[in-house]
């Protein structure tokens, strides 16, 4: 919010005041001032000017030489090269001397031959925004009003001696977002009293009733509360007066004609927006307030058909035509043009999140929008209307009609809220006063009622931000000043941060792969549509999240694998010489059943793998190692190892889309006699590969949240072993379908629990073996803890495991 300090005159009293001081107040008493702009920018010597003559320039076509009155007694010659220079215009003149924003300095001069006695400006040339004036001022000279006084300072015509305040509003400072509202803040910190506008009840009551020809009908009554209006004939558009586009453009509001800018200007004085309506055009002189139906369509007045939400707030005429949308913009059907005479103004307060709502799904925001959508002063909604129909009575020689037509659902309840002087004090570690209190409520313009050892605040309607006493006592903090606050123990019950068991985990995974040579990536949680079906196993029939407003068509849903975006961080990388990579990343995917969103989506974190290039680079005395399969099982299982579910968790051979046919498996978490599939890995498919510009890949995705759950990571130490260890090899012929897994879970199963450990050291295949057959060899390690084992207790239980082996897998002992 922009506050121009002229302005804010109006309302209290800034003698003696400096702006920058003042700025420095208003920060530390909680709104931010981001700036003081003077807008003068260093312009001096400058002045209205009236031009008497032009004529071409005798030795240039673009070029006219005009005879001007700048008020000095004597007529000043000037050449100028702006296409919109004309005799009878007045303008603003730089006189030899003066200096210009950009530290130009204008001088005694001669274009072509002929000497200049100044230099007629632009608005850009005065340090103007030009995009804040009336589109017919944005180019060439500026055209300044006929009924200005030849020679006055221009600083004082354009209101260029002006400084402006940029308040940095939080959300709940909405009361802020006028100039009343700011001048009671200032009123508030300066402890200077604030004075009002007050319309003139002359000017606004003559002529006919206006009930007699317009009718109210609010029928959403839960969007709607209160709806007013004021009824104008035999108006005039016309430019409004200079005073009130210099105050419009201070505040970033651009001028357009004497109605839009009072009702501009009444909202930014009071905060609340009206929107005036070309009467002749709002059908049976009827007004409805409603809900839009599904599908309904209205063009809005920047000339675009907007198709509307069912339940969206419509104003409409008595044919129910929509002719605005409540608090959001007007329809063109029904805009105030340079042809109308009779208007309809409105002042409504409407349901800030239906306001919000509709703005968000059409994409349209404005001054009053954001206004609404923060929750307007219910209180304004009368004053306002009068103060701008005062102002049309005056500046567009309006006939006002005599009285508001409104309809008022329901009234704001009074708040009354309680602050105890002793929890204040707590509270703060101070040791303010009773009387201090009420010296700051009476700065703050809060009513009070007094009672013992405390005050009963009125709360004025204004300020919407304070419903509890916690909110009076932020209050007189801040004026009180935060500096005089002492400094003071903590006192009470306080809870020490820490980690969730979850969290814990997650740090603990991260240091864990990164130790282990990984590099962790964070990739964007948005990615392409296509991207989502790659990986389906884990996600199973879910759907994608989609985005209501993408970044871009790359970033349109939410994902639902991890892989594909380290996939694409693969390619750049390589894209980069960077060949060789570990990548792993711990994030979140998105899952969804439903086509449109009803319900909030499934969230699951999970744990990505990426692995490619060389496990060992060719030196002179080894050669280069591709990474396999093994490489990246083994650090799934580095991962499953440390959150101490080795015995909980099984692998099995498969072909999950997306994978390797032969060269992938799916990890399951065994509990309670229940397999749950929690994760994949394996190689790329080899096709999915080469479309992604990658040679042989691994990867692999976890699921956390069930190995979160039954994480066990408590440490057992136990003594070492005092007896020899025995180790007997077997070689067994199996079919090749038969996974050495289950022979490895078979043999720990029935050796019992003098078995203490269990590998594989071989595999062979070949025509000597038998089609369809292979050879496994497997070493087993036998020990006991409190003897050393005979050759009869080892063999009787060796036996037991080859026979178990040969009956459950059809296995033929190789001698």
């Amino acid at each position: 919010m922009k506050v121009s300090a002229e302005w804010l005159s109006d309302y209290i009293s800034l003698e003696n005041v400096d702006m920058e001081e003042l700025a420095e107040q208003i920060t530390r008493s909680g709104i931010e001032i981001d700036s003081v702009e003077r807008r003068s920018e260093g312009v001096s010597k400058v002045v209205v000017g009236y031009v008497k003559s032009k004529e071409k320039h005798p030795d240039a076509d673009k070029l006219n030489v005009c005879i001007i009155d700048a008020g000095l007694g004597e007529d000043l010659q000037i050449v100028c090269g702006a296409k919109n220079i004309d005799a009878g215009q007045k303008v603003p003149v730089a006189l030899v001397g003066a200096k210009l924003p950009g530290g130009m300095e204008i001088k005694n001069a001669k274009l072509r031959g002929v000497p200049s006695q100044g230099m007629i400006c632009s608005a850009k040339e005065l340090g103007l925004n030009d995009k804040l004036l009336p589109k017919e001022q944005q180019e060439g000279i500026l055209v300044l009003p006929e009924h200005i006084s030849v020679g006055q300072p221009i600083n004082l015509v354009l209101g260029l001696d002006d400084q402006v305040l940029d308040f940095d509003l939080t959300p709940n400072r909405s009361d802020c977002l006028s100039m009343i509202g700011a001048a009671y803040e200032v009123g508030a910190i300066l402890g200077r009293s604030v004075k009002l506008p007050e319309p003139d009840k002359k000017l606004i009551e003559i002529a006919d009733e206006a009930k007699d020809h317009l009718r109210i009908s609010i029928e959403a009554h839960d969007l709607c509360s209160h709806y007013a209006a004021r009824y104008f004939t035999h108006v005039k558009i016309a430019p409004s007066p200079q005073w009130m586009q210099n105050r419009l453009a201070a505040a970033g509001v651009r001028p357009i004609n004497n109605i839009v800018d009072i009702t501009n200007y009444v909202m930014m004085e009071y905060g609340q927006p009206l929107h005036a309506f070309d009467a002749d055009h709002i059908a049976e002189n009827s007004i409805i307030v409603r809900q839009a139906e599904d599908g309904e369509t209205m063009t809005t007045l920047d000339g675009q058909e907007r198709k509307l939400e069912a339940g969206a707030l419509l104003i409409s005429d008595g044919q129910r035509t929509p002719i605005a949308l409540a608090g959001v913009m007007g329809g063109l059907n029904s805009e105030v043009t340079d042809q109308t005479v009779n208007i309809v103004l409105e002042s409504a307060r409407f349901d800030g999140g239906s306001v919000r709502k509709t703005s968000r799904q059409l994409g349209l925001r404005s001054e009053a929008s954001l206004r609404f959508e923060k929750e307007v002063d219910p209180s304004n909604v009368i004053p306002a209307l009068d103060r701008a129909a005062s102002l049309i009575a005056v500046y567009a020689g309006g006939t006002v009609y005599h009285g508001t037509v409104e309809e008022v659902i329901s009234k704001p309840e009074e708040k009354r809220i309680k602050l105890s002087l002793d929890k204040l004090n707590v509270y703060l570690g101070t040791d303010i006063s009773m009387l201090e209190v009420k010296t700051i409520f009476g700065r703050l313009n809060f009513e009070l009622a007094d009672g013992p050892g405390e005050v009963e605040v009125i709360v004025p309607t204004r300020r919407g931000d304070i419903t509890r006493d916690v909110d009076l006592i932020e209050e007189i903090a801040r004026l009180h000043g935060y500096s005089n606050i002492p400094t003071t123990s903590i006192e009470g019950k306080s809870t020490s941060g820490g980690y969730t068991r979850n969290q814990a985990l997650r740090r603990s995974l991260r240091g864990l792969l990164t130790h282990g040579g990984w590099n962790e990536v964070i990739s964007y949680s948005f990615t392409h549509e296509s991207s989502t079906a790659l990986f389906p196993t884990l996600t199973g029939v879910n759907k994608a999240v989609k985005l209501s407003l993408p970044m871009s068509e790359d970033r349109s849903v939410l994902r639902t694998s991890l892989i594909p975006e380290l996939m694409h961080i693969a390619a750049y990388n390589r894209n980069r010489k960077q060949d060789n990579l570990a990548l792993f990343e711990i994030g979140n995917i998105f899952l969804t059943e439903e086509d449109k969103l009803t319900r909030q989506p499934k969230e699951q974190s999970v744990l990505g793998f990426f692995l490619a290039g060389l496990r060992q680079e060719k030196q002179w005395n080894v050669p280069a190692e591709k990474v396999d399969f093994y490489d990246l099982k083994g650090a799934v299982e580095s991962v499953i190892t440390y959150l101490g579910l080795t015995d909980l968790v099984s692998y099995v051979a498969d072909r999950p889309e997306g994978f390797h046919p032969g060269r992938s498996a799916s990890l399951f978490l065994n509990v309670h006699d229940h397999k749950v599939r929690v994760g994949v890995l394996g190689q790329l498919h080899p096709d999915l590969a080469r479309n992604k510009d990658l040679d042989d890949t691994y990867v692999a995705e976890i699921l956390l949240e069930p190995l979160y759950q039954h994480a066990n990571r408590v440490i057992v130490s136990r003594e070492l072993p005092k007896f020899p260890s025995v180790e007997r090899d077997i070689a067994l012929v199996v079919d090749t379908t038969v996974e050495a897994g289950s022979l490895l879970s078979s043999i720990r199963e029935s050796a019992g629990e003098w078995l203490t450990h269990v590998q594989v050291f071989d595999v062979f295949t070949g025509s000597k073996l038998g089609e369809n057959k292979k050879s496994i060899a497997i070493s087993l390690t036998y020990q006991h803890k409190d003897r050393t084992l005979t050759e009869e207790d080892i063999t009787q239980v060796h036996d037991k495991v080859v026979n178990e082996l040969v009956q459950s897998f059809d296995a033929e002992l190789r001698k």
